[in-house]
């Protein structure tokens, strides 16, 4: 599929990742754990535990989805399970990460209305995504807003990274019928 952002003219290929793009996500990746606010991590993974992040996804029958541009993956998101217990089977998580360079053009926004209409074939009815750094991350609460993501919560001080404390906003769309009907 291919989509095009009329605002900023960036034409970007998206489509389901696989093993081969494991060296290109754990890089990009890389970038957000060592100089962004929004990851938690402080090591960034290597590339075979990146690529057993992604078979993990796979295997829970979840997307996990590639962003290109000109043949080179500038940014990667997927949804996994949002906790393990089984009464939370019907909500999702979503992850977004775009290349430093590529931000404000339209990738972000083409990555998660992909992932979202996927989704949406799916059984689920919540996507929650956890903001890191959530209001010094004004980037990613616009883009999910935009997208149709309320926020849910804030969480203060969770995370300790770079020499301060950093929040977390939790925001929440419904998928499908969201809580209006119950499941099937």
């Amino acid at each position: 599929m291919s989509v095009t952002d009329v605002l900023h003219g960036v034409d970007v290929d998206i489509r389901e990742a696989n093993a081969d793009d494991a060296h290109a996500i754990a890089a990009l990746y890389a970038w957000h754990v060592l100089n962004g606010r929004a990851s938690f991590e402080e090591t960034p993974p290597s590339v075979d535990e990146m690529r057993e992040r992604m078979k993990a996804i796979s295997q829970q029958g979840l997307p996990w989805l590639v962003a290109l541009y000109r043949g080179i993956i500038v940014g990667y998101c997927y949804a996994s399970q949002y906790r393990p217990r089984p009464a939370y089977r019907y909500t999702i998580e979503e992850s977004i990460y775009v290349d430093a360079s590529m931000t404000g053009r339209g990738v972000g926004s083409a990555l998660l209305t992909r992932l979202i209409e996927i989704c949406e074939k799916g059984e689920w009815r919540q996507m929650v995504a956890v903001i890191g750094d959530g209001n010094n991350n004004a980037g990613s609460l616009q883009l999910h807003k935009k997208l149709g993501f309320d926020v849910a919560g804030q969480l203060r001080s969770v995370g300790y990274k770079m020499g301060d404390w950093r929040d977390t906003l939790l925001v929440q769309r419904p998928l499908n019928d969201g809580d209006w009907t119950l499941p099937e």
